[in-house]
């Protein structure tokens, strides 16, 4: 019998993704672990390997298509025995009849949309409706519900029952929108829904509609339409998720960093040769990984991420560190794994190898997914301070800014101190203002005596 060869989802906030490049042609023989395709997420560029044995009998979806959803069938393997031709023949009408039932199931929902409606008025079943997204593998009917993982979030807030919402996303997958336009489950206090109608009021529900009303204050010829590539939409989708559901507190303080300045220019000094170049070049971002992971291992409490209804406590000083790439359009945050247990010069190896495969889009999920914390450091471009958004589920990020010479006062005296401002961002639903004073002051002091981290 024929494999059908579905759209992989390579990361959790993929729905869509380009298939850059195919690998094998028709007719090939295909083997488990051949490379096949390449694909092009929001975030890299990836391998896919064959899982089944056989003959790649049909190609569906040509290289270079763009926003293929996930679970699309892109190719057709015949396996041993099957006439590849045959198998062919039949494999161009199988996204036909792949999406045929997905198309269907929408439609099968439909004489169940007004049974709510005389139930609305009785009590009894609104006890139900929030806990139906904990629930929400299945439909009455027991057919999976495909929701993403934003819309399961905003289902579970609003108390709506996705069984019973339609999805408008590729092959009816339920989006976040749908969720908002969805009506709340009658269990749900009636305020919280009022509450947040003014946030949900600017969702853009048709961005066509929007994107004409923007355009209707500019005159025509004054400026270019710029679509919105795959990672420039999940920043979007992720960071104005960040803001409406992380409650956030800041915290900002000064370090005199003369010392670390000072110790890295004698450890830069001292760096051996390695094929005529030094064998590593220390940056102040070096110090910074190194001191905020040695703090976490001093405030391990803060060490934790949010996981709904529990939090998750890590043993490691996992760092994310924000790198730009393509001029400043996208971002990426790759984890200097186990960033304690490491020294400067492997963290700033580290760091550069990242930093040059996240600019060409060749990191693994593995290498930026997941983590401790993150650190945005915009200190290069001058910026002396500023407050960085908490990529979820991480409950902190700090924000470096600029060291600068600064007039201090030591000992009561007036003096002159390189000073560099520093501010965490903090889930108030993870942590409250005591441990985040804690997590910064052991930065700071960490920082400030730049040898400690030497030992």
């Amino acid at each position: 019998m024929s494999i059908e060869i579905l759209m992989p989802a390579l990361s959790p906030t993929m729905e869509k993704g380009n298939l850059a490049k195919w690998l094998k042609k028709e007719g090939d023989k295909v083997a488990p672990g051949d490379v096949i395709a390449e694909i092009e997420t929001d975030k890299a560029t990836m391998e896919v390997e064959a899982i089944d044995e056989g003959t790649l009998a049909k190609i569906v979806v040509p290289e270079g298509t763009a926003d293929v959803p996930v679970n699309q069938i892109i190719a057709v393997l015949a396996t041993e025995g099957e006439d590849a031709k045959a198998v062919a023949a039949g494999g161009a009408a199988a996204p036909a009849k792949a999406e045929a039932p997905k198309a269907e199931a929408p439609k099968a929902e439909a004489p169940k949309a007004p049974e709510p409606a005389p139930a609305a008025a009785a009590p009894a079943p609104a006890a139900p409706a929030p806990a139906a997204p904990a629930a929400a593998p299945a439909r009455t009917d027991g057919e999976r519900v495909f929701a993403s993982p934003l819309a399961r979030r905003l289902a579970k807030e609003k108390g709506v029952d996705l069984s019973a919402v339609k999805g408008s996303g590729p092959h009816g997958r339920i989006v976040a929108a749908d969720v908002e336009a969805a009506p709340v489950g009658a269990a749900a206090p009636a305020a919280a829904p009022a509450a947040k109608a003014p946030a949900a009021a600017p969702v853009p529900v048709a961005p066509g509609a929007l994107l004409e009303q923007v355009k209707a204050y500019y005159e025509a010829g004054t400026y270019e339409e710029v679509p919105l590539d795959a990672m420039r939409r999940v920043i979007a989708q992720r960071m104005t998720e960040a803001r409406q559901t992380v409650p956030t507190f800041y915290l900002t303080v000064d370090c005199d960093v003369d010392a670390l300045l000072k110790l890295r220019e004698e450890l830069n000094k001292s760096a051996p040769e390695k094929d005529g170049k030094p064998a590593y070049k220390l940056s102040v971002n070096d110090f910074v990984i190194k001191a905020y992971a040695l703090a976490f291992q001093q405030v391990p409490d803060a060490n934790m991420v949010w996981g709904g209804d529990r939090y998750l406590k890590l043993k490691h000083s996992d760092i994310g560190v924000a790198v730009a790439i393509d001029g400043g359009k996208g971002l990426l945050t790759p984890i200097v794994r186990k960033a304690e247990t490491k020294t400067l010069s492997a963290i700033s190896n580290e760091t550069r190898d990242f930093a040059a495969r996240a600019r060409n889009k060749k990191l693994q999920p593995h290498e930026y997914q997941g983590g401790s914390s993150a650190i945005s450091n915009l200190g290069m471009f001058g910026i002396k301070d500023f407050t960085a958004i908490i990529n979820p589920p991480h409950a902190t990020i700090l924000a470096v800014g600029a060291s600068e010479q600064r007039a201090v006062v030591k000992g009561g005296q007036l003096a002159v101190a390189t000073v560099m401002t520093v501010t965490i961002s903090c889930d108030h639903r993870v942590m409250d203002g005591a441990m985040g004073a804690q997590l910064i002051g052991a930065f700071k002091q960490i920082i400030e005596k730049p040898m400690s981290m030497l030992v």
